[in-house]
């Protein structure tokens, strides 16, 4: 006869007792996670590096992407933080594309380019037609010393309160319309262009110790920003225009300064830029933003060159006026890469 034994309270707590779970290795980073933040690096290295390949239409949508080309450095900050999130090696890695592609587009804006010397200083400012503050904004053109001053959006109201604060410094002046040109040296030949219905153009021979400069004095028509891009018809088209009045510039040596309402990276004012060298471009420090002036988020300001160079670029102290006001030192000698 068999004895069953009773099994021991241990031996029990062990047949009831579930089995210790088993340890599981922590989840890799998966591979794909990254997939779609590195195809979004490939095509934004694309749209940087072939910017000029962009389609316009609709809406411009190429220029006004050239326009804030800067910028797009905020995208590139906002891929690396999602390639940070995401802990994705394949994103990580794909952060070179775009970040190389705004170097080489963009990059060079970060130096100086700077050179000592130069023969004038010249100054342009869109003073705002409202600006409240004309005297004060004329204390701060004067103290840039600027040897050539050239105004635009000058009003009825205004005009006479700056022919007569810069009376004393600048003797030689003459104003058309909403655009000035004032200078410590002889004037002549001064007369309006005619590139719109509105006098908003000018031009003038400044005689220099190095012979004469033309200068022109503009204000290129407004564009307008909205969901669909650029509205900038009217302004390409006096673009085209006053790039053929500069084609048949005889002067060896032309200035022209003013509110181009448009980048020079806008292909817009390609028939300007293609004959003509930007003093920022050329010779200044960073992007030289001008507009709005409290937050400058594009250079719509410009000093553009033909036959001498630019030897420095800057933009001067903010005025009550919504651009900042554009500065550069010209060395009149003859540019050997100039056209």
């Amino acid at each position: 006869m068999t004895t069953v034994r009773p099994a021991s309270a241990a031996e029990a707590a062990g047949e009831s007792a579930s089995p210790p779970p088993l340890s599981r290795p922590s989840p890799r980073p998966s591979r794909r996670r990254g997939t779609p933040t590195a195809i979004c690096c490939l095509l934004l290295a694309l749209l940087i590096a072939g910017h000029r390949r962009l389609p316009d239409a609709p809406g411009r949508l190429g220029s006004l992407f050239e326009t804030l080309l800067p910028w797009t450095a905020l995208v590139i900050v906002m891929l690396s933080a999602v390639a940070l999130l995401r802990r994705s090696p394949t994103a990580t890695a794909a952060l070179v594309l775009p970040m190389s592609a705004w170097t080489v587009v963009c990059g060079g804006a970060l130096t100086d380019r700077s050179s000592p010397g130069g023969d004038l200083t010249v100054v342009s400012h869109n003073v705002n037609q409202d600006n409240p503050d004309p005297s004060g904004t004329v204390r701060t053109l004067i103290a840039s010393r600027a040897d050539v001053l050239a105004l635009e959006e000058l009003s009825p109201a205004t005009a006479p309160a700056y022919e007569q604060a810069l009376a004393a410094s600048y003797p030689y002046h003459f104003s058309q319309g909403t655009v000035g040109l004032w200078s410590t040296r002889p004037l002549r030949d001064a007369r309006a262009v005619p590139i719109m219905p509105w006098t908003r153009a000018m031009r003038a021979t400044v005689d220099t110790p190095e012979g004469p400069l033309a200068v022109y004095v503009v204000h290129l028509p407004s564009v307008r920003v909205g969901p669909t891009g650029f509205t900038t018809g009217t302004r390409d088209e006096v673009v085209g225009l006053l790039a053929g009045i500069l084609r048949a510039e005889r002067s060896p040596r032309v200035l022209v300064m003013g509110d181009f309402n448009g980048s020079t990276d806008d292909r817009a004012l390609r028939p300007l830029t293609t004959r003509m060298t930007s003093a920022q471009s050329a010779a200044g420090e960073g992007f030289g933003f001008t507009w709005p002036s409290r937050f400058p988020v594009v250079r719509i300001d410009q000093i553009l060159l033909r036959g001498m160079k630019a030897t420095s670029a800057w933009t001067l102290p903010a005025t009550p006026s919504d651009h900042l006001p554009v500065a550069a030192r010209i060395d009149l000698a003859p540019d050997p890469a100039g056209d």
